[in-house]
């Protein structure tokens, strides 16, 4: 299994970042990452989702939820055609970080037999998808907390 892993600071508290976070339909206006949800988002449900990675193709996914605690993770397991092959956990994390303040979690769990071959690809690509839609969330988080204090 291999992991890929960012994180940061965002002065907003949980609830003005998990509004951002949730509001999927607004995602193709912001999101340089993830492109479009479609479904109902609950635990134990499919949904689809697309993503592109810089300078990659869009690729749609059919994930099953795994987790949506609100104001703290939401959570996702898709495959690549079957399990085993290439499965991909994605994990939202949003936890205190001071006054104020959330740690944004964002990573991913890779297993499958085809992983060892396509990281090298797959790794600074989609680290730069993370970090992309990271930045983006948290200039959005920060507007919404500016423009609607609590």
């Amino acid at each position: 299994m291999k992991q890929l892993i960012t994180e940061m600071i965002i002065n907003a508290p949980a609830e003005k970042v998990w509004e951002v976070l949730v509001e999927f339909q607004k995602y193709p206006e912001w999101n340089p990452f993830i492109k479009a949800f479609q479904g109902e988002i609950r635990e134990g449900k499919s949904f689809k989702v697309t993503i592109q990675p810089p300078g990659a193709k869009p690729m749609t996914f059919n994930p099953t939820c795994l987790k949506f605690t609100e104001n703290r993770e939401f959570r996702w397991k898709g495959h690549l055609f079957f399990r085993g092959l290439f499965d991909g956990e994605h994990i939202f994390e949003l936890s205190p970080a001071g006054p104020g303040q959330t740690k944004f979690i964002q990573r991913e769990n890779f297993s499958g037999i085809l992983v060892p071959f396509m990281w090298k690809q797959l790794e600074p690509k989609t680290r730069q998808g993370f970090e992309m839609m990271n930045k983006k969330l948290r200039e959005m988080a920060e507007n919404l907390q500016e423009s609607k204090p609590d």
